[in-house]
């Protein structure tokens, strides 16, 4: 299987196979057809079948798809088998959100510390994360193999602390911050502006 093969999209949906699979665990449910999961995620059940087919063949005809196994296989090629850690850049309140949200850990992503300019949130704990010195960052992230940086700090800086993130080593990045930012090609990012999906959401409900 070479990965540059597979289509975007189809990386996007992995995800969301995978949150309704765990659902469907939760319940109870041992098999499950590509009929039955589309309709609950509203994915025709040909492109999960396809989806699924450039990863090796899971289902089997007449029985669909065994949900515990499945599982194992969209963990593997998500990679959320290996744990990862992270660190958050603005302990503002979105940053402080986001430290306590509990669902990084369930995908196995470990969030180990915070950094902040303000020097009245240094040294502060959030829910047992501890807010270090900005300028301290850097040594963290190469002392403890940081994967990806979180970052939600103000429009005006993002772009450096990207910056200083790359440098340092971080291989991906969640931007929470209001504006783009540029990362070298072997850099992973994920932009996540809530003030532009507001907006779309905006647009479908005026013209609905």
């Amino acid at each position: 299987m070479k990965k540059e093969k597979i289509p975007q999209p189809t990386i996007e949906r992995l995800p969301i196979y995978y949150r309704s699979l765990l659902q469907m665990q939760e319940e109870g449910i041992k098999t499950v057809s590509s009929e039955d999961l589309g309709a609950r995620i509203g994915i025709n059940s040909a492109q999960i079948r396809k989806d699924l087919t450039y990863f090796g063949e899971f289902g089997r005809r007449g029985i669909g798809y065994e949900v515990e196994g499945l599982i194992e296989h969209i963990v593997r090629i998500l990679g959320v088998e290996k744990e990862r850690k992270m660190i958050l850049v603005g302990v503002g309140h979105l940053g402080t959100a986001l430290i306590r949200y509990k669902g990084f850990t369930t995908k196995n992503f470990h969030m180990i510390a915070a950094f902040d300019s303000d020097p009245d949130k240094i040294d502060q704990d959030v829910e047992g994360i501890r807010v270090h010195d900005l300028k301290a960052m850097e040594e963290m992230v190469q002392k403890e193999e940081v994967d990806v940086g979180v970052i939600t700090v103000p429009a005006a800086d993002a772009q450096r602390v990207v910056d200083a993130l790359v440098e340092a080593g971080i291989k991906g990045i969640l931007n929470f911050a209001p504006t783009q930012v540029v990362v070298p090609q072997h850099v992973q990012l994920r932009d996540v502006d809530l003030g532009v999906e507001i907006l779309r959401l905006s647009y479908h409900l005026t013209n609905s």
